[in-house]
């Protein structure tokens, strides 16, 4: 083979190696300035008084979501902010609220979910007694502990609704650390306000 011909190959492979490894690094970075504009907006809801009735704030204007709590597991070293609403949009650029959710620190059940890859990546770390802590638009903390920690099939499985207790819910997909996704398996953290 002669060397042009060598080099017009290596280039090929070098330039087919170069196009993901291109947009992995657009998506990394879009995923890093949305944390940035999401946190943004999480300070102008909490602390804006024009915006205090309306309660949200986007942190782009094309977004369909805003944020609507900050969620920390200091066991975990998990800081993060909880948006509004729970589909594919919201879920990729932060943990997503539940439609139908109690209001935070209210009785009934509070669901958030996140991927298990992305913004809860070391959920696995989890233990029974942990603390969760919810920070509400109000600039209010409230502290859930940690009661169960389990595996449900998303098909058969149900999570109870005890209205007369202010509960919280962390959902992700199940197995962790797998090549595999959309299977029917949910790793769920069940947590019980304190005080």
């Amino acid at each position: 083979m002669n060397k042009r011909r060598r080099l017009l190959i290596t280039g090929t492979l070098l330039l087919a190696a170069a196009v993901p490894a291109a947009d992995a690094a657009y998506l990394l970075l879009k995923a890093q300035l949305a944390q940035i504009l999401i946190a943004q907006a999480w300070d102008e809801t909490s602390t804006s008084p024009k915006n205090f009735h309306s309660g949200h704030v986007k942190a782009w204007p094309w977004a369909d979501t805003h944020p609507v709590a900050r969620l920390k597991i200091d066991n975990l070293d998990l800081d993060t902010w909880v948006l509004n609403g729970s589909s594919g949009t919201s879920l990729a650029f932060g943990a997503g609220l539940n439609e139908g959710s109690a209001a935070i620190g209210d009785n009934g059940l509070v669901m958030i979910g996140a991927h298990r890859d992305t913004h809860f990546k070391n959920l696995d770390r989890i233990k029974v007694g942990h603390a969760i802590r919810l920070q509400d638009t109000d600039r209010q903390w409230h502290t859930y502990h940690v009661t169960h920690i389990g595996i449900a099939d998303s098909r058969i499985d149900s999570l109870p609704v005890i209205e007369d207790a202010a509960r919280l819910a962390l959902i992700t997909c199940y197995p962790f650390n797998t090549l595999s996704v959309g299977g029917p398996l949910r790793f769920v953290v069940e947590a019980q306000k304190v005080g």
